[in-house]
């Protein structure tokens, strides 16, 4: 396959060395020589050193013929731009990668769908996701994220006190929007159906809407622990994405920001949190602040050797979750030993987006649960599939599989017994593995 990447920095370079590993053919434009005469020391790729905004650049490597091209420069302006006029002169697919919450939400505008640009990245709100699920739900088993955190799902056991058990299903008051689609019993596990009841540690998988979640998880396990205490440290954008992630959670934040400016920035744009002028690490800050009984530390500064430091200083002082984002993916395998308890890297989140794009199949295994006994699949509903036009109480899936997420255009959602599969959909099932024959079948997929 023929990729244009626009840009030879974090993200760029990554992809340049992911990709071209999988045996793609890889042009990279920058303006920068000495960032290509790097890459070029290290890659079997391309080079051009250009302005990729000019259509005349992208012209020259190769863009009106590429499968994709990927604009990940520094500056959110360059990268819509190039990916709007690599479009216009031929490229298959274009994705740009932007840092403003105002072009990736589309604030006033879609800006996405105004430039014809086929998808947009922020690895930064991709990584906060992460980091917010992690501390959301730190005893999870398994927990999984999809559509820009429309609908999330996790794998947890049920406690003992758990207000859902001996009951059926169906006699549950879940919120709208959420379902259990699995239930592990001992070596059994299966697709549960209304007259379903869940036992004390049982291994359930859940499914929601993001803003019911919360409440239908309680229905089994306790959560009545009060709120959590974070401590984050570093004010960049992570750090607001993270922020209203976790609002109205049973979170309890406070954000460190040294440059007195963005401080006070942050202070007015997230009012229900408390921003503190000050390096959290500061052995005086940290006991005048009662930092030690914080229950999660998170560093998100622009320095992977002060995000490293900054969380094994929290845990020496007894925080007992610590989490760190670096930039260098060389760095993932390394935390664990210094008793960093997660790292997360968003050039290695975007590089896995850029992947899933590539993929073209209407048909994919997009994760695996439950010790490889459950599947999640994600597929396209082809116009020839038996199921359009049906209600999925006509659909017969279970005891096999269940349908977890609709996606229609931009909007995600738990479908309920009603909702009907459209030609275009995109469906996300959970089942048992080893049936995808059964699911092209049923979806007419070639």
């Amino acid at each position: 396959m023929d990729i244009v990447i626009c840009g030879a920095g974090h993200v760029g370079s990554h992809a340049a060395e992911v990709l071209a590993g999988a045996g793609h053919n890889i042009t990279v434009i920058d303006v920068d020589r000495e960032r290509l005469e790097r890459i070029r020391d290290t890659l079997d790729v391309r080079t051009l050193c250009g302005n990729c905004s000019l259509a005349g650049v992208l012209l020259e490597a190769g863009a009106g013929g590429a499968e994709l091209v990927l604009a990940a420069t520094n500056h959110d302006e360059v990268n819509l731009l190039t990916a709007s006029i690599a479009k216009g002169v031929g490229a298959v697919k274009v994705v740009a990668r932007v840092h403003h919450s105002a072009y990736f939400e589309g604030k006033g505008l879609d800006y996405r769908a105004h430039l014809a640009i086929d998808q947009l990245i922020c690895p930064e709100y991709s990584t906060a996701v992460a980091i917010a699920q992690t501390l959301r739900n730190p005893g999870a088993l398994a927990v999984e994220q999809f559509a820009r955190g429309q609908i999330e799902m996790e794998e947890f056991t049920v406690s003992d006190d758990a207000g859902g058990l001996g009951k059926p299903l169906a006699e549950l008051a879940l919120p709208g929007g959420c379902r259990l689609a699995a239930i592990r019993r001992g070596p059994e596990v299966f697709i549960p159906d209304g007259q379903s009841v869940v036992s004390a540690g049982d291994v359930v998988i859940l499914v929601g809407n993001t803003a019911g979640f919360p409440q239908a998880r309680r229905f089994f396990q306790d959560d009545r622990g009060g709120h959590r205490r974070v401590v984050i440290m570093g004010g960049p954008s992570m750090a607001v994405w993270l922020c209203r992630a976790l609002r109205e959670r049973d979170f309890s934040l406070r954000l460190f920001e040294m440059k007195r400016a963005r401080a006070e920035e942050l202070a007015q744009k997230l009012d229900w949190v408390t921003v503190i002028q000050a390096d959290p690490t500061d052995p005086g800050v940290f006991e005048e602040e009662h930092l030690a009984e914080a229950d999660a530390f998170v560093a998100l500064v622009d320095d992977d050797e002060q995000n490293i430091l900054g969380c094994a200083w929290a845990k020496s002082m007894g925080v007992p979750q610590a989490i760190a984002v670096v930039q260098r993916p060389s760095y993932l395998h390394l935390l664990r030993h210094v008793g960093i308890d997660r790292a997360f890297s968003p050039r290695v989140v975007a590089v896995r987006e850029i992947e899933q794009i590539l993929v073209e199949s209407p048909l994919r295994c997009v994760s695996s649960l439950a010790e490889g006994v459950i599947d999640v699949y994600s597929v396209q509903v082809n116009r020839k599939a038996k199921v359009v036009g049906k209600p999925l109480r006509e659909v017969k899936l279970t005891p096999d599989w269940v349908v977890a997420a609709i996606q229609r255009g931009d909007q995600v959602r738990v479908p309920g017994a009603e909702d009907t599969l459209q030609t275009g959909d995109t469906v996300l099932l959970i089942g048992r593995h080893g049936l995808a024959g059964k699911l092209k079948k049923m979806f007419a997929v070639g």
